[in-house]
This record gives structure tokens, sequence and C-alpha cells, in this order.
């Protein structure tokens, strides 16, 4: 009777040990996206590494969806269409950075998320900027909803000084400065300098003051990310503890 009881109850140890390990820790997510200065960095080089570095590589995943030259409103999916605008376009490229994180994370519960963020070019360049705060807040609310998180938290690439002097692009830059400035889970980081060596990725010179940056240029700016997600979500975890 007695060896009958153990093989059982060493069965329903057995037969459990797949349900305990499927029930996995909560992951930090960090979504990378943006146009093409975002498209240009390579998250395994620098941002990758360190971010796995801090946290642990099986408590953190990473997603980026970037597409070159693309105005916001494919971001957000409530933008109102306006002239030779595609309704289909509208919201499209977010989409696609929802189903890669849904995907990655398969089904792994969520602890935080991180929006890392390097767009607005193309918007300038279109005079769109007067809708373009509006527009990022709308994309906010919408990664909340779509994983049923109250905050997340944001960092903004501001826009380099590329074309300063140029309206809608200094009201970009302002726009994003405020954005970055709004709470203790939003920052911005400084992009001035990343188009400064004049070189690019494949050794060809730049021109001053080039759209995109340098190779050196594209590590720093990960580098930027990387210490600035760290520095948010260490800040958001002694909040908590110091809450409870």
């Amino acid at each position: 009777m007695t060896n009958s009881i153990s093989l059982l109850i060493a069965l329903i140890l057995f037969l459990a040990a797949p349900l305990v390990s499927l029930a996995a820790d909560p992951v930090h997510l960090f979504l990378l996206s943006g146009q093409s200065n975002m498209a240009n960095l390579k998250p395994e080089q620098v941002f990758s590494p360190e971010i796995q570095k801090h946290f642990g590589a099986e408590n953190v995943v990473i997603v980026k969806v970037a597409q070159k030259g693309e105005p916001i409103r494919r971001w957000d999916k409530n933008w109102k269409v306006t002239g030779d605008q595609h309704p289909a376009e509208i919201g499209d490229i977010y989409r696609q950075l929802i189903e890669e994180a849904e995907k990655a994370l398969d089904g792994r519960p969520i602890k935080s998320v991180t929006l890392i963020w390097m767009q607005g070019e193309r918007d300038a360049k279109e005079r769109l900027s007067a809708h373009y705060e509006e527009a990022f807040l709308g994309m906010v609310e919408q990664i909340k909803t779509d994983f049923d998180v109250d905050e997340i938290n944001c960092i903004i690439g501001r826009l380099s000084d590329s074309g300063s002097g140029k309206k809608d692009w200094d009201h970009i830059r302002r726009v994003q400065e405020k954005l970055g400035e709004s709470g203790r889970r939003s920052a911005w980081i400084n992009t001035d300098d990343l188009n400064d060596d004049n070189v690019g990725r494949d050794g060809t010179p730049l021109k001053p003051n080039d759209l995109h940056y340098s190779e050196k240029g594209y590590r720093l700016l990960a580098e930027r990310f990387a210490r600035k997600a760290i520095e948010l979500l260490s800040n958001a975890e002694q909040t908590t503890k110091a809450g409870r």
C-alpha cells in the first residue's frame, strides 16, 4: 500500500513538472520602432547586449519594426486621412509591430513595456508637425490597450540638427522634448552629434549634418537608448518598492 502511494505521488509530481515550467516569469518588453534612423540601428550590436546584461537575457523580449521614410500616421490607427494619404496605410506599421511583439512573447506575461522611438523626419518634410503630438500620444494609448498595461516607458530620439531652421522640423523637436519630459516614465535623448564625423556605415563620406548618422553615431544612439531604458526601469522599480 505504501509503495502504491509513493508511486502515485511520484506520478503526480512528474505530470505537474511541465505545468510549473509553463508558468514563465514576466518579461520586460522593448518595442523599437520608427523610420530610417531606427531602421539603420542594429539592436544586436549594442542595445540588446546592454539590456540583456542588465536584466538577464531570459527576462527581456526585444522587438524592432522600422521602415524608412514613413510618417507617424502609419503608427496611429486613429489618424484622420486628408489629401492624397492612403487609408490602407493608417496604422499598418503599428499593427505589424504588435504582431511581431506578440509572436516574440509567445504567451509570456509582461512585467513592463518600453517604447524606443526614432521618427519624425517625414512628418517635418510633409509639414505635418501640428499633428505630431496627438498622433504620438494616440500610439502610446494603443500600446497600453493592446498589452493591457496602465503605463509604458517612452524614450524618444529627438530629431537631430540636420533640418534645424525649418519650421516643422524645429516644431517636432520641441514636441519631442515636451513628450520626453512629460513624466517619470518618459525621456528624450540628444542626437545632434550623431552625424558629426561624416563617415557612413559603409565608409563613404556623408555631407555635414546629414539626415542619417554615421556608423559610430548609430552605436552611440543604441547605447543612449539602452542606458536611458535601464534608468527609467530602475527608477520605476524603486518607486514601486517604496510604495509597498
